[in-house]
């Protein structure tokens, strides 16, 4: 796909000709792509862009001759940053958008690529986001779901409970959960819902106490909130004088810290996740680059850049078009298989772990690739 090249306020770019790149530039290639980062945010946001820059910069590095030049543009984390900073992005020649990160800041970079005809690889995991035009390359909790729920359909769990957090995350999971449950021959017991405002876990406790009376009816019980929720669960159960022996604890990829795998409460629970052998070599890379371990999300911006390189290599002046980046057969990045879908979300294929009280192991590894199914 060519450049296509738009406008900002107070800029005039005559036809066939470029704006020079304002504000950071990574790489001195000729194919443009933009990488928008909530830098001025502040807090964690700004936190969250410094890593998401480091990682871009970490992937262009391996690529020493990528015909790539990363137009680094900050969006404030609001709508109209997203805008201001695709448009400025366009109008200097940006092929291709990588991120922004927040849902809002998409939303608004999303209205000015889509005008220009620029395709976008945005960092969100929230899907109302995400269309024809703009890819989420996110850990989607569709994913998550539909993994862990036909893992646990392979093993014979046919019975299920869950406790959903009552927010909007939690109705996205809701709705894959009974898909996935009604497509692999099982049944919902019961679904309980709380309210989890900051650390007062009081409704939460309130939930699982009610729950405990049908969980002699199941054989698997769904806790996809990470934030030691599922820890709290299995004490409330306990407790209750509730026999886990025989139900699973099924995760998301939100267990998927620390804290959940040194867990006693915890061992034998199952959750998905992508293989954590590319992360544990990335991590290393980056700690000996930048002095600090990276968080679990900064391969997004790693396997978005590696993406755009492998692309403007390999596909020429098509490179950016949809039916490349809409390949059925997906990419390879730090996080194994993923591929894009036409409205915009993805797939992932994911491995299952089992956690031990001192890590977790695999139990089901990742495939390698779309035909084996995921």
């Amino acid at each position: 796909m060519g450049s296509n090249l738009g406008g900002v306020p107070g800029q005039s770019i005559q036809p066939g000709e470029l704006a020079q790149p304002t504000g950071q530039v990574v790489g001195s290639g000729s194919v443009r792509v933009a990488l928008l980062l909530p830098m001025s945010a502040g807090g964690s946001a700004s936190s969250i862009a410094t890593v998401f820059k480091n990682s871009a910069e970490l992937a262009l590095a391996n690529f020493p001759n990528a015909d790539v030049q990363l137009l680094v543009k900050d969006t404030a984390g609001t709508t109209s940053g997203g805008r201001a900073a695709a448009d400025q992005a366009i109008a200097e020649g940006a092929e291709m958008i990588l991120g922004p990160v927040f849902a809002q800041a998409v939303s608004g970079a999303a209205s000015s690529a889509r005008a220009a005809g620029v395709p976008m690889v945005a960092f969100s995991s929230d899907v109302s986001v995400a269309s024809r035009g703009t890819y989420l390359l996110s850990f989607l909790p569709q994913s998550d779901v539909k993994r862990i729920v036909a893992y646990a359909a392979s093993q014979n769990r046919r019975s299920y409970a869950a406790l959903i957090p009552d927010d909007g995350y939690g109705a996205v999971v809701e709705a894959a959960f009974r898909q996935e449950v009604g497509r692999a021959g099982g049944r919902i017991v019961t679904i309980q819902r709380y309210k989890l405002t900051g650390t007062d876990s009081t409704d939460l406790v309130a939930k699982t106490t009610a729950l405990a009376a049908s969980l002699g009816q199941v054989d698997s019980l769904f806790i996809p909130a990470g934030g030691g929720v599922a820890p709290v669960v299995a004490q409330t159960l306990r407790g209750a004088g509730v026999n886990l022996g025989s139900i699973k604890m099924l995760g998301t990829g939100q267990w998927d810290t620390p804290e959940m795998k040194s867990n006693p409460l915890m061992v034998g629970s199952w959750y998905p996740g992508p293989d954590d052998k590319g992360f544990e070599a990335f991590s290393g890379r980056y700690k000996s680059a930048y002095g600090s371990l990276p968080p679990r999300n900064a391969t997004l911006a790693y396997d978005g850049v590696t993406l755009a390189a492998g692309l403007v290599r390999s596909a020429g002046v098509q490179r950016f078009a949809a039916n490349v980046l809409t390949n059925p057969d997906g990419f390879i990045g730090i996080d194994g298989l993923f591929r894009f879908k036409s409205d915009g979300q993805n797939e992932r294929g994911l491995a299952v772990y089992q956690l031990t009280g001192s890590g977790a192991q695999t139990i089901s590894p990742a495939p390698r690739d779309f035909r084996s199914g995921i």
